[in-house]
């Protein structure tokens, strides 16, 4: 249980250094073309952005343990259909 919530923590701390220092990011990695060329101007920021706040997401989901019911409540129903 405590391994879970470490690992949870972590990600939700990557996830938020991927928000908070989007442009060092850049700076380091360089710009993701095909989120320039889809996203507009300004595209690689959103990208990492949203890397981010999906990390986030995930990390709370694991730590709290909702991750299975995370999932049956959004993508359960529609691939695997309940049998009446």
């Amino acid at each position: 249980m405590i391994t879970r919530i470490i690992i949870g923590l972590v990600l939700v701390a990557i996830g938020f250094v991927f928000v908070w220092k989007t442009r060092k990011f850049i700076e380091t990695f360089g710009t993701i073309a095909w989120a320039d060329a889809k996203l507009g101007g300004g595209g690689t920021n959103i990208m990492y952005k949203t890397i981010g706040l999906i990390l986030i997401l995930v990390g709370f989901l694991w730590a709290t343990d909702m991750w299975t019911a995370f999932l049956n409540a959004t993508l359960g129903a529609a691939l695997f259909p309940q049998q009446k």
